[in-house]
């Protein structure tokens, strides 16, 4: 690991700022995912900038009905948060789903959503996209919470070194590979996240279903985030086969009609190798036992 500089900051704004002032600095809260990038001299920070000491972790209700999460509330929490689990299942279900316990309990909302993405190039896994692809590029993103988030429709506050505040949907958040694979969201250099946002619950059974090689601390092979109402309809999301959660809500409106019909409008456009063929059957299966899991709730 390089040496580096640190400093605790006191406030957002002087942590905005500090990030902006210093070239090459990032912000640490769990540090489960950066300290790795360290390690491996993927990351090599000049400066940190501890953000654990902000009030950013609460999570309390928006006027208009929906949660706001803190930045710096940890997976654990926001996993057994009962509105959380009352609301947004999909959500709780997500969370546990992701790495392990004692990971959980160190992670935060914003260092979750700040993952970087996987490929044997990059991060010695056996993760490649089909959706969303470039020449540049065919990792896929490793959040399971993102996934579910993109689900929920949610937005993820942020606050700038200038010091002005903006909110980014999620759909909007991440990007895809394109010539600048390096690039994985829409920050600015310095922009740091306050906290995520739900709307108001839409109700449904909520499954969020997720393949991999071994039951815990394993990626997505292939997940899927639903919530499926009562006649049919719905919204699907999924991991494990882009740079970003994949939604396509056009997609949405064939759920009545089952799994391949979704699939045929969801994967469109899907670019595979020879060791990554079998997501494309793998997502129309585990939708299909999603939704047949879904019936049998309602």
């Amino acid at each position: 690991m390089k040496s580096f500089t640190y400093e605790r900051a006191r406030s957002p704004a002087e942590a905005a700022a500090a990030a902006a002032r210093t070239q090459g600095a990032k912000f640490i809260a769990g540090g489960t995912n950066l300290l790795d990038l360290m390690k491996l001299e993927i990351e090599t920070p000049a400066h940190l900038i501890d953000v654990n000491g902000l009030a950013l972790d609460k999570i309390e209700a928006t006027p208009d009905g929906g949660l706001r999460i803190g930045a710096l509330v940890r997976n654990t929490d926001l996993a057994a948060d009962t509105r959380v689990r009352r609301d947004y299942g999909v959500l709780t279900r997500a969370l546990v789903a992701g790495a392990t316990g004692q990971l959980r309990n160190m992670a935060t909302t914003a260092g979750n959503l700040l993952q970087r993405t996987r490929c044997p190039y990059f991060y010695d896994t056996n993760q490649h996209a089909v959706l969303g692809v470039s020449d540049a590029c065919i990792a896929t993103h490793p959040s399971d919470m993102a996934v579910a988030l993109r689900a929920l429709d949610a937005s993820v506050e942020t606050l700038r070194p200038n010091g002005s505040a903006r909110k980014i949907a999620i759909a909007d958040f991440h990007q895809l590979p394109g010539d600048k694979p390096q690039v994985d969201t829409v920050l600015m250099p310095g922009e740091l996240i306050t906290a995520v946002t739900l709307p108001k619950p839409v109700g449904g059974t909520h499954i969020y279903r997720k393949v991999r090689d071994r039951a815990s601390f394993a990626f997505a092979l292939v997940s899927v985030a639903a919530i499926v109402q009562r006649d049919g309809t719905g919204r699907v999301a999924l991991g494990g086969v882009a740079h970003k959660p994949w939604r396509v809500e056009a997609s949405e409106a064939q759920m009545p009609r089952g799994a391949k019909a979704v699939t045929s409008k969801l994967l469109a456009g899907a670019r595979t190798t020879k060791e990554n063929a079998y997501k494309l059957p793998l997502v129309e299966r585990t939708l299909a036992s999603v939704l047949a899991e879904a019936k049998g709730q309602a």
